[in-house]
């Protein structure tokens, strides 16, 4: 790792009223390219000397994809009730990254662990076509959606500060051409609980850009939660998650009691 956090000074400053979505990803290109520059003579830093952030801090909005991953084979009656469920808003105070941890808040409910890979827009779109959707994407990451049990609407309950980890780093999508065949993999306390790939998916990525783009404008960092594998069980204060996406990155997070 090396620090170049003299990049940031590219972009652009505002007044208010800011302008909607997260800045980093609206002037990406930019700033990688500031990054490449001067990275080459930057001091390397041990990256367990770091504190990993989530790589997007303002997301205009967290999208989820609930039951979007088949579990064998399903019939099609299966997959069109699934995909009628559509999609659901996560509020945006539940972003944390890796170092943060999960921070559990009602204890007597049963609290899931979803590992998942997270998209990021890269550009502002609106009423995109599949066949277009993925021009659209700025990154991936690696993400855990947090789900406790309950009768409450799941964007209530799943919208708890730290309950959408984001991490460890932002991959640029030109690094992962296809977002269609990624292993995703979790392991808790050493066990390994969830492994799966993205081919599983109902709706693939760019599915699920070409579909929330038809309901709403997707700002630059807007986060796609895209759905998890099976596997799904209960974490406690004191476990230790690891969780990993193909070709962008795994990241190790600790689970304790919100407070």
């Amino acid at each position: 790792m090396r620090d170049v956090t003299a990049a940031l000074d590219v972009l652009p400053s505002y007044r208010y009223p800011l302008p909607a979505g997260d800045m980093l990803m609206a002037h990406l290109e930019t700033v990688v390219a500031r990054v490449r520059t001067l990275a080459t003579p930057g001091t390397p830093i041990a990256l367990d000397s770091l504190e990993l952030l989530s790589p997007i801090a303002n997301p205009s909005k967290i999208i989820g994809a609930p039951m979007n991953y088949r579990k064998g084979d399903e019939d099609d009656a299966t997959i069109a009730a699934a995909m009628s469920i559509g999609l659901f808003l996560k509020g945006n105070g539940s972003l944390a990254g890796a170092s943060e941890g999960i921070k559990l808040r009602m204890m007597d409910r049963k609290i899931d662990h979803e590992v998942e890979l997270a998209v990021v827009i890269g550009k502002t779109c609106a009423g995109v076509s599949r066949d277009q959707a993925l021009d659209y994407v700025g990154g991936y990451s690696v993400a855990l959606d947090i789900t406790p049990s309950g009768k409450e609407e799941r964007s209530l309950r799943k919208s708890c500060e730290t309950y959408t980890i984001v991490g460890p780093w932002l991959v640029t999508a030109d690094e992962v051409p296809d977002p269609t065949n990624l292993d995703l993999r979790l392991e808790l306390n050493g066990e390994v609980k969830q492994q799966g790939n993205t081919r599983q998916m109902i709706r693939d990525v760019a599915g699920m850009i070409a579909y929330a783009s038809s309901f709403y404008t997707l700002n630059p960092g807007d986060i796609f939660l895209s759905g998890t594998p099976a596997g799904v069980g209960p974490i406690r204060p004191g476990d230790r998650i690891v969780a990993s996406v193909e070709k962008v990155g795994t990241m190790t997070v600790e689970v304790r009691t919100a407070g």
